[in-house]
């Protein structure tokens, strides 16, 4: 395979990926939890770091963020129904 081939996988590759649903709902949770971090570190005084943020964030807010984000994704495209495929895994239990 020639350098120009490698490149041109490579980048195919990189568009595939920054198109996918998946990699779009991590940069939105990840632009949530930054949020996050700048709100908490301006309320306490200090840059409490990302890591901290992150799973402060998980614990307080991520259950609920989901489930506004999955509604507003239904809202936007009524034709997904609950059952849809979705890169979170269902909380409640399947009867």
């Amino acid at each position: 395979m020639t350098s120009t081939a490698k490149e041109s996988d490579t980048s195919s590759s990189r568009e595939f990926v920054k198109q996918s649903s998946l990699y779009q709902e991590f940069l939105a949770e990840r632009e949530e939890i930054l949020k996050h971090k700048w709100l908490e570190s301006e309320r306490l005084g200090y840059d409490i770091g990302f890591e901290r943020a992150l799973l402060d964030w998980i614990r307080k807010h991520r259950e609920s963020w989901r489930a506004a984000r999955r509604q507003q994704i239904n809202q936007i495209s009524p034709s997904h129904s609950s059952q849809s495929v979705s890169p979170f895994p269902s909380t409640t239990p399947k009867k």
